[in-house]
Parts: C-alpha cells; structure tokens; sequence
C-alpha cells in the first residue's frame, strides 16, 4: 500500500460542510478510524465557522492546497472541477487524495475501489477514485454472484433519493413537500421537475445515445470496478421523492446456472451484503430500512423469466450517503492505512 502509512495518520475532509462531508466525518469515528489528527475545511464562506462533530467542536478552515499538504490522506467532497484541480497538486504534495467526484474514474492510471470487490487495485495510487453512489451500492450485490456464477448481462432500474443531489436536494424535497401538504405549490431549483409525489427519469445529462450519464456512469464503472470491460449493462435512473437510500432492480443473466438459493448461498456471509429476502412476512430491502446502515440489503432473489435457469431477478437498497459515498471513502483510507477492509 502507500510507503510508510501506519496507524495515526493526519486526515483531512475537504468538503465538510456537505451531506457527504460530514458523514465522511461520522463514520471516521464510528469506525474507530487511525488518525491522529483531523482537520475540516471548506470555503471561505465557511471558514471560521465551529461544527460539531463526534470528534468535538471542530473550527472550519478554509481549504489550501499548503494547509492539506500538512496531512497523509485527504478525503475529497468537492466538485469534479474542483478536484480536477487541486486533486494533483496535493498528490504531488505527498497526500494520499481520495476522490468522491467523477474527476478520475475514468482514468486508465487512476483505481476506481468499491474495497470488497477490487481493494488489490489501490496499490501505491496517490489518486483513488471512489464510484458514483449508485455503481457502489449494486457492485457489493452483484460481485458475490459474479464470482460464483459469471455475471453475462444485467438490465438494472434505478430509484435514487433527493440525497444524491446533496444536502440541497434533500431540503428541497423536505420544504416542498410540506409546501403541497399545508395546500401551496411545488417549485423546483435543484431537481429538473417537481420531486414531491413524482418521480423524474431523468438524472444528469442526456447523452448522444439518449442514455443520462448517470446511467453510463453506471455502466462505465462497474465494468471497471468488476474487471469486465465489455460487460453489457444498461440502465434506467430514476429520481424518486426519498430522503438518502437508493434502491436498484436488476435483472441478471450468468454463464452458469443459478437458482435463487445458490444465490442466496452466494451473497451469505459477503462482505457488505445483508440478505433481507423473505417475501412471505413482507421483509425485502427499502429505502427505510437501509437508510443509517452500512451493509447493501439484497432480497427478491427469484428465478428470471426472461433468462430462465442462467437467470435472477434481484432488488438492492444501500444509503446512498454511507456505502455510495462517505463509508466507500473511508474503506479506502483504511486500505491506505492498513492494508485490511473491516
């Protein structure tokens, strides 16, 4: 891993201010991370500014590339232009950068880690990407029944929380949501339609192939993530008005055959995944139950009808702001760390 990290490393959350900032900061404790020294920064809007962490009260600073020099790791919360950037310079600084932005995941020289799948590739990277939220949340489910069955195609349907649009996003859809329950209208700044009571086919740009890229990042990372780069993998992302868990249907076709108790065999016991999977006293995997959790729930494990005994059908929930963001970041510092995914 990175020459001469040991346990007590200097870290800095860049970005701290946003949804993904400050659970990068929550799960650092939770975790029990190695640091010996923390340090938040943000703009200078910010800077100055005391938050409360489980750390203690903690002063903002405002971001340098000289002052996060000072650290080993640096876990970015920023905008891809921003990471674009600085990202380099503090790399050639000596830190250690952990990217949440999609400035580097398409980089041949830069690793792009979801840590239960393909940690191996972080080796001494000074750069490390880590994935769009929702290409993280369905990689844990679908690399247990890969490694045993031959992942050969998935179609996959998204239902992505107002989370993924940040703090803002969530806001939006808490405000108007109350705005049509006390008998006002719904406007929309962050969100290209109305959120409340609706759902918006539509995350991101459309691209030349009518697919958003949000659905080819998809497509695009998990090929990278799962070292299968011709995998074909199409995908529908859909907004939908919840707070911070996205939830996936994929239908999968596999080179073996498969029955869904060999795939519930598969997925027990793999590293971030809980199966909830037992239809008949209502428990399968929801934004509600997912949201605050580490582990990606994977339940209505059954036979595809479309590819028969080499197919499933399965559905995967995961908070978008732990393991399709924040958690992600910080299984990778504990890779630079250590080596070890806990």
């Amino acid at each position: 891993m990175t020459k001469d990290m040991v346990p007590g490393v200097k870290v800095a959350v860049v970005g701290v201010t946003g949804a993904v900032g400050t659970e990068m900061v929550s799960v650092l404790h939770d975790r029990n991370f190695p640091l010996t020294d923390l340090r938040l920064f943000a703009s200078a809007r910010s800077a100055g500014k005391t938050l409360e962490t489980p750390f203690g009260s903690k002063t903002i600073e405002e971001f340098t590339v000289d002052s996060v020099a000072e650290c080993d790791v640096a876990l970015l919360a920023v905008s891809g232009d921003f990471s674009k950037e600085y990202a380099p310079q503090l790399a050639e600084r000596g830190v250690t950068v952990i990217d949440n932005s999609s400035a580097f995941r398409y980089d041949d020289d830069k690793p792009l880690v979801v840590p239960e799948i393909n940690a191996d590739a972080i080796g001494d990277a000074k750069i490390i990407a880590n994935p769009n939220c929702t290409t993280a949340i369905l990689a844990v489910a679908l690399q247990p029944l890969h490694a045993k069955f031959g992942l050969k195609r998935a179609i996959v349907s998204t239902y992505q929380a107002a989370s993924g649009s940040g703090a803002p996003g969530m806001k939006e859809l808490e405000e108007e949501t109350r705005n049509i329950l006390q008998g006002g209208q719904s406007s929309n700044k962050v969100f290209v339609h109305p959120l409340p009571f609706n759902v918006i086919p539509h995350i991101d740009k459309f691209q030349d192939n009518g697919y958003t890229k949000e659905e080819m990042k998809v497509t695009w990372e998990t090929r990278k993530i799962m070292r299968i780069p011709d995998l074909p993998l199409s995908c529908t992302a859909v907004r939908i008005p919840t707070l911070r868990a996205h939830a996936e249907a994929a239908t999968l076709e596999f080179d073996k055959p498969v029955t869904p108790e060999a795939a519930r065999e598969a997925l027990s016991g793999a590293p971030g995944v809980k199966i909830v999977d037992d239809p008949e006293n209502n428990a399968y995997p929801m934004p509600l139950n997912a949201s605050g959790h580490y582990d990606v729930e994977v339940g209505r494990i059954r036979q595809s009808i479309v590819f028969g005994d080499h197919g499933l059908d399965i559905f995967v929930c995961g908070d978008q702001l732990l393991k399709g963001a924040a958690l992600n970041a910080v299984q990778i510092a504990e890779c630079v760390v250590s080596g070890k995914v806990r």
